[in-house]
């Protein structure tokens, strides 16, 4: 199953070592349980330091668990961890051989103090590239707290689960039987969502902070570039975001970063976190900003936990989100039906009816995926043609299993309480209505910036948008903004690294004119 460089990167990897691992096969007479054992003894292969048993007596079958030699096992993977999920497998490995996780000491300590117990169940598809996150930093948990378990489960190869919980939208965690979250979780929201006492404590933390010469708003593509710009200046720099990556996170493949032939999302990403790291940068992760105010010509950004932050300039870079229906049962059956990830969530409607909604780009490639997957997919189209590239329309109208509804405006999801079972839209030309039986909703509508925080601060456009001129400097002096939150057109990442770097050197600039006028004045 592995080729020869894979292997001979396994056993560079196992090196680091330290202690015996022992991977414990629980099988039964299917292909996927043969697929499982030959990979476990092909890894096992490149380390005189792993073995397989294959004794197990785990209640779900094939699957197999990682642990230490004569110690309870407390990582398992229900499934084939092949994909995205391959990274998951080898990083268990090393962890529980020993090899120390690269996270902030106060985050192990934390997790450490964690009552128990905790048992989570993490939900995922192998084409999910926001799964491994989840499944990675759970791993980890079980490494460092004995009170701590946790089950990879591929929801493909085990839909008897998948129905038990209503999962309809990966990765879904489960603890102790119930519904914990769902969607990308880095380890540190984990440990935030457990420690009740969390919020608090940071507030207290970041109120404690000096003044920053540049404070950067958000951790995309922008705030990167930015923050890099702005540390290279020798000016004291912070970077507050919910979390690094922004949408670039939720992006598959990247094929026009320029000198970058092909990428994903997740590793640009963390090239670029690991980037703004190599310099003098506080990135305070997991913050949401709530108001941005000038008191005597300082600038303040209020975060949602109450702190305060003080800068002499702001660079706002937070993003766009996806756009919803805003139809009745959108939220309702939100993650139970109504998802707006083809790439992850589409395995889980395999041979099912499925809709998306929006003709765009984004649109037609998603129904062109799915097309593969499910049964059926209607693409609903609110105008009179589709808009996305003709070739991409050429290649969706070849396809046996796809509809094409044009003119037609979504009116309402249907569910049954639980999950969602169909959808309800007006024919735009004759003002009929008509229902669609479906199982799932894949909505492909475009962005919105995340600005509302900013209302009444900074001059925004009808649409939201923060108006910027050539130097990327917004209404209130001081601030200035990038990306996908702007009026610049064309989003973009390569776009929004430029317009980054722009509004930092705007900003450095605006400091040094600063500097010299209360010189003068003085």
């Amino acid at each position: 199953m592995l080729d020869n460089n894979i292997k001979a990167q396994l056993k560079a990897y196992f090196e680091k070592i330290n202690q015996a691992v022992v991977l414990t096969a629980s099988l039964d007479e299917s292909p996927k349980a043969q697929e499982m054992l030959t990979l476990l003894q092909e890894v096992a292969e490149q380390s005189d330091k792993i073995t397989v048993k294959t004794d197990g007596q785990a209640e779900h079958r094939p699957s197999f668990t990682v642990a230490t030699e004569n110690a309870p096992a407390r990582i398992s993977f229900a499934g084939l961890p092949m994909g995205h999920e391959m990274t998951s497998f080898i990083l268990a490995i090393l962890q529980v051989g020993g090899y120390p996780p690269k996270v902030e000491q106060a985050i192990i300590d934390t997790i450490k103090t964690l009552p128990g117990p905790l048992s989570f169940q993490t939900f995922i598809s192998l084409s999910c590239h926001n799964c491994p996150d989840v499944v990675q930093a759970l791993n980890l948990m079980a490494v460092l707290n004995p009170n701590i378990k946790h089950e990879m489960v591929d929801g493909a190869l085990y839909q008897d689960l998948v129905n038990t919980y209503q999962i309809m939208a990966v990765p879904t965690v489960i603890l102790n039987g119930a519904v914990f979250g769902q969607g990308r979780m880095s380890v540190e929201e984990i440990v935030a969502k457990l420690d009740t006492n969390a919020a608090d404590k940071d507030a207290e933390r970041l109120n404690a902070k000096e003044e920053f010469d540049v404070l950067v708003v958000g951790g995309g593509p922008a705030g990167a570039a930015a923050a890099i710009y702005a540390a290279r200046k020798g000016i004291r720099t912070g970077v507050v975001s919910e979390r690094f990556g922004g949408q670039v996170m939720d992006t598959l493949g990247i094929e026009n970063f320029i000198s970058v032939k092909e990428t994903e999302g997740p590793k640009l990403a963390m090239a670029m976190e690991q980037h703004v790291k190599s310099y003098e940068v506080d990135i305070m992760n997991l913050q949401r900003a709530r108001a941005l105010r000038s008191v005597d010509q300082k600038l303040e950004v209020e975060l949602e936990n109450g702190a305060v932050l003080k800068s002499k300039s702001v660079i706002v870079s937070t993003g766009a989100r996806w756009r919803e229906m805003n139809v009745p049962g959108e939220q309702q059956y939100r993650g139970k039906g109504v998802a707006y990830c083809p790439h992850c969530d589409g395995p889980l409607f395999k041979g099912k009816r499925v809709a998306v909604i929006g003709g765009g780009n984004s649109g037609v490639e998603a129904a062109i995926d799915l097309a593969g997957i499910v049964s059926h997919v209607t693409l609903i189209e609110f105008d009179s043609k589709l808009r996305a590239d003709a070739v991409l329309q050429v290649k969706l109208g070849s396809l046996p299993n796809v509809t094409i509804i044009k003119s037609a405006l979504t009116k309402e999801v249907l569910g049954d309480g639980q999950k969602v079972v169909g959808l309800r839209y007006e024919d735009r030309t004759t003002g009929t209505e008509h229902t669609l039986d479906l199982a799932g909703i894949f909505v492909q509508i475009g962005l919105l910036p995340n600005t509302d925080w900013l209302k009444g601060s900074v001059d925004l456009t009808p649409r939201g948008e923060i108006l910027v001129d050539a130097k990327g400097e917004t209404s209130l002096p001081g601030v200035f903004a990038a990306g996908d939150c702007t009026t610049v057109p064309y989003k973009q990442i390569i776009i929004a690294m430029g317009e980054g770097a722009k509004a930092s050197l705007g900003a450095f600039d605006y400091l040094i004119r600063s500097s010299i006028t209360e010189t003068v004045t003085q």
